[in-house]
């Protein structure tokens, strides 16, 4: 951050570089639980830079507040956690301007996210809690808020699929649809789904194909949807949220 002071006594990089040196090899997974500007996950870019290593590195921060007062809410970062992701973006810019002949393949992307509710209504876990009379409230079963990117991760979180994995958007029959991994797992979280969106992802061959329930276009897709998938892709896992 140049001379600004936005992060009061951050642990020191070199040290944090020097101990990643010595106790990780190339494709190990660095976890620092208490982040604070990220200087853990700057150490391990810095190492990958220089040894060409695939380390991982996982920053975990509680969203403290910054004193309204300090010079980083003057410029803008309201919580500890946004310096942090700033830092990281920063410095691996930085990392790769120094020598951009060595880390053309390095890898400075990360993915920020942040502990909260579930996605599904409470009908979805406690059927027995609901009453009969108010089911029409539930007519979709996820909440009014959420993205599709929520219902992505918290998918990938409940097949096992490593959160660091690829995720390549596109569009299929007019739908946007989420490949993981390489068509490991495709997901369309879209509305108005139609058999033709169904059948060009089962032809893909997907190991995992998630679907939304209140996304399928009307009773016909959903009837058709096994269907389909018996006849292009028998081996693909399905599931509807």
């Amino acid at each position: 951050f140049g001379e600004a002071k936005l992060f009061t006594h951050p642990k020191p990089s070199k040290l944090l570089y020097h101990i990643c040196k010595i106790c990780t090899e190339n494709k190990d997974i660095v976890l620092d639980f208490f982040s604070g500007s990220a200087t853990t996950a700057h150490a391990v870019m810095q190492l990958n830079a220089e040894d060409g290593g695939h380390r991982k590195f996982i920053m975990v921060q509680l969203p403290e507040q910054t004193d309204a007062k300090s010079e980083a809410y003057k410029a803008g970062y309201k919580t500890i956690c946004e310096i942090g992701e700033e830092r990281i973006r920063r410095a691996g810019k930085k990392i790769k301007e120094e020598s951009p002949l060595t880390t053309t393949k390095l890898d400075i992307g990360f993915r920020v996210f942040k502990v909260d509710s579930s996605n599904m209504e409470d009908v979805y876990y406690r059927p027995a809690d609901v009453k009969q009379a108010q089911l029409d409230l539930f007519a979709d079963n996820i909440k009014p808020d959420r993205t599709p990117e929520d219902l992505l991760f918290q998918v990938m979180l409940d097949l096992g699929i490593t959160l660091s994995s690829s995720v390549d958007e596109e569009m299929l029959d007019g739908r946007k649809v989420f490949s993981v991994a390489d068509g490991y797992l495709i997901a369309c979280f879209d509305k108005d789904v139609t058999d033709e969106t169904v059948k060009a992802i089962a032809k893909r061959h997907p190991f995992y194909a998630v679907f939304r329930d209140s996304g399928m276009a009307n009773d016909s897709v959903m009837a058709n949807f096994e269907q389909i998938y018996e006849t292009y892709s028998p081996q693909a896992q399905r599931k509807v949220l």
